[in-house]
């Protein structure tokens, strides 16, 4: 298995999700997420990409990510029956790693389908599978380990965001992680709900 990519970036081709890098006389031509094909720098430059490789019949397919984690994360995704690596993709586009862990554990399959492709049914059996392989401490060790890239060059916003820095507020006001997670899966949230709405109403279902 090709661990990784180190070489210089020479060109992206957007609208087929791909960038060629050229590393030891060879190009790579690799396949990334739109989020992360916004953090590659100037062409020239040099960049690593954690690459998984997918053996088909006919070809053999590289993905890349900026982390280990994520690399981990898209192939924890092709285990979910019914989704492929493009679905993987489509997702990891529509949802930061951090934001899609979180929408997990929050049981929170509305963000989720939102991705292209992803209908709710096939968001419910994402979560119903991945549950058990995530862990909120995890995530959280995810978050301070320093998977910033994406939202540094492309900040998530709306619902989901605003819920996972809830649940970061209740836990710097001291209750347990896994009391902020229920708390925020209770509020019932609607359009318009910003992070101070959803922590006012979760600190209601907190028990003192």
């Amino acid at each position: 298995m090709i661990a990784y990519v180190r070489g210089r970036l020479e060109y992206v081709e957007p609208e087929e999700g791909t960038a060629v890098l050229e590393a030891g006389g060879i190009g790579y031509r690799i396949y990334l997420s739109g989020r992360d094909l916004e953090l590659l720098p100037e062409a020239g430059e040099e960049v690593r990409l954690y690459t998984y490789l997918q053996v088909r019949e006919d070809a053999f397919v590289l993905y890349g990510f900026f982390t280990r984690e994520d690399r981990k994360l898209f192939g924890q995704l092709l285990g979910v029956s019914g989704i492929g690596p493009k679905g993987a993709l489509g997702i990891l586009s529509a949802l930061s790693s951090d934001d899609l862990r979180f929408a997990v554990l929050a049981d929170d399959a509305k963000a989720i389908s939102k991705a292209p492709g992803i209908g709710l049914k096939t968001a419910k059996k994402l979560i119903l599978e991945l549950r058990d392989k995530l862990s909120l401490e995890e995530a959280f060790e995810a978050r301070l380990a320093g998977e910033k890239l994406r939202d540094q060059a492309a900040p998530s916003a709306g619902l989901t965001e605003a819920k996972n820095e809830a649940v970061e507020a209740l836990t710097a006001l001291g209750y347990s992680s896994s009391e902020a997670l229920k708390a925020v899966r209770q509020v019932e949230t609607a359009d318009g709900m910003d992070v101070e709405d959803i922590l006012k109403a979760a600190l209601k279902f907190m028990s003192f």
